[in-house]
C-alpha cells in the first residue's frame, strides 16, 4: 500500500460534484473508494466515512420532506442540509492533507 494523501483529498473534495453538475455526491467518491480502498493507505476508513456520511445526508432529506408539508420546517432543514454537505468535505479535505483523522458530524454507520 502507498500513502496518497492527494488522492484522499480528492475522494473528499469529489462530494461537491453535485454543485457542478447536479448530482455525483455519492457515486463519484464510492468509486474512488471501492476503486482504490486496497492501494491507498487510509483510503478504506475515508472512503467509508464519506458514503456514510453521503448516505445519511440523504436519509436527512427523505425526513425534511414530511416536515415541509407538516410544518414548513423541511425547508430549513433543506438549507442546514445544504450547508453541511458544503463545509465539511471541505474542512475534512484540509484535515486529510494534513494526515489529520477526519469526521463526520451526524453520521449514521450503515458501513462498518
Amino acid at each position: 500500500m502507498r500513502q496518497d494523501n492527494q488522492l484522499i483529498v480528492i475522494t473528499h473534495l469529489s462530494q461537491l460534484i453535485t454543485l457542478v453538475i447536479g448530482f455525483g455526491s455519492l457515486i463519484l467518491p464510492l468509486v474512488l473508494w471501492l476503486t482504490q480502498k486496497d492501494k491507498v493507505y487510509e483510503m478504506d476508513t475515508h472512503g467509508k466515512n464519506i458514503v456514510n456520511f453521503q448516505l445519511s445526508l440523504i436519509v436527512y432529506c427523505i425526513i425534511c420532506v414530511p416536515l415541509i408539508l407538516l410544518f414548513g420546517l423541511g425547508l430549513l432543514g433543506f438549507a442546514v442540509l445544504g450547508i453541511i454537505a458544503i463545509i465539511f468535505p471541505i474542512i475534512n479535505a484540509i484535515r486529510a492533507s494534513r494526515g489529520e483523522a477526519t469526521s463526520y458530524p451526524l453520521s449514521f454507520n450503515f458501513i462498518s
